[in-house]
């Protein structure tokens, strides 16, 4: 897209710290004025971004294209999962939550392992990375079609603004939902849930993409990419995320049945915590033997255990929210995710290039470790 690698990094730096500005803002929003609402305006974001990524291929309006995208992010995390929770207690279900959370996830993932495959398809007949974002507002089209479709329950518990009074009705409420979002941080239950949550979705977003190009490498030493020299890489990795997709998306749909394997919600989330991490560890400890296919192995362990584990946070997270502020307590979590991102991310780094990326996961899980005791559910 005739732009460097220093240019690529900038920019999601930019995406970053956009969306973590935003994500309370937008949340709090989405309590405030609608959750169908802010989804909306998240689908109206990413059309946005991705039409100037498209017909303006120039650094510096990237920039704006991210910011775009990053408001896209922002309305969006902690706003679709209150959605799915308020549709549950509307049918009188929430006791389903961990299952439905599951299903849904699980076909996400099964969506974002088609789409890999077409991207990888129109990058390797067009050659150009930028058809992707094309072919991208599409499927965001009929999102938002859809998303206008819903029912207007979903968008929660909203008071309604006089056109008489409308700047005097929206501080109110902006100002009533913030002071009910604060007060969500009094209950030490929900504290050690959210940085349970938070911790181990970092460590797991730190490390991820350290292991793939040994993936990479093995899987390019088969026999078939002999034979294909030309944007062989390309077909790689859209085959690679394609079966990686449909191994997490069955993981998603089976953490019901994951949870119900113990006394407890908050035993399963416990139990998946500890494995995940050791999985990281031993990624590691293989890594360093020289034994990197075992290590990938392990390494596709974790993808798995992270989306076995995602549903059951959610909705223990949900457990303690009021659903009054539910949108805007997710966004918490997915903000405060970002923080400890910002933190373990340039330590892994560090330790990779200063001792290798084996010596980095070992580190980095073991650190996590010693955590664990002041994050344990009860």
């Amino acid at each position: 897209m005739g732009i460097s690698f220093l240019q690529i990094g900038l920019l999601f730096s930019i995406r970053e710290i956009s969306t973590a500005i935003l994500e309370i803002p937008t949340g709090i929003f989405a309590d405030c004025f609608g959750r169908k609402n802010s989804m909306i305006f998240s689908f109206l974001s990413y059309i946005a971004s991705f039409i100037i990524f498209y017909f303006f291929p120039v650094f510096s309006i990237y920039i704006i294209a991210m910011i775009f995208f990053a408001f896209g992010e922002a309305f969006r995390t902690g706003t679709h999962k209150a959605m799915i929770l308020e549709y549950l207690k509307i049918k009188k279900i929430e006791h389903l939550k961990v299952e439905y959370y599951g299903f849904t996830r699980s076909w996400s993932q099964k969506g974002s392992a088609i789409s890999s495959l077409i991207a990888g398809a129109i990058v390797f007949y067009s050659g150009q990375y930028k058809f992707v974002f094309l072919a991208s507002i599409v499927p965001y089209l009929l999102e938002l079609v859809l998303m206008i479709s819903y029912p207007t329950e979903l968008n929660g518990e909203i008071k309604k603004v006089q056109k008489h009074n409308f700047l005097a009705d929206v501080f109110q409420n902006s100002k009533e939902t913030s002071a009910n979002f604060l007060k969500i941080f009094h209950n030490p239950a929900l504290r050690k849930s959210l940085l349970n949550s938070a911790l181990y979705d970092s460590l797991f977003k730190s490390v991820k993409d350290y292991i793939q190009p040994v993936m990479q490498f093995y899987a390019l030493s088969l026999p078939i990419f002999l034979f294909i020299k030309d944007k062989r890489d390309t077909i790689l990795i859209a085959i690679i995320y394609f079966v990686l997709y449909l191994l997490t998306s069955t993981a998603s749909k089976n953490s019901g049945k994951f949870m119900r394997k113990f006394q407890s919600l908050a035993k399963a989330i416990n139990v998946s915590f500890i494995i995940g991490v050791f999985f990281v560890i031993l990624a590691g400890l293989f890594y360093l033997l020289d034994l990197k296919l075992i290590s990938v192995i392990f390494f596709i362990l974790l993808f798995v255990s992270q989306n076995l584990r995602r549903p059951m946070n959610v909705g223990y997270i949900s457990e303690t929210i009021p659903s009054k502020v539910m949108a805007s307590g997710l966004s918490a979590e997915s903000q405060l995710k970002t923080l400890i991102i910002a933190i373990l991310a340039p330590l892994m780094g560090f330790l990779s290039d200063n001792f290798g990326i084996g010596f980095g996961l070992i580190f980095l899980s073991v650190l996590t470790l010693f955590m664990y005791p002041l994050i344990r559910l009860k």
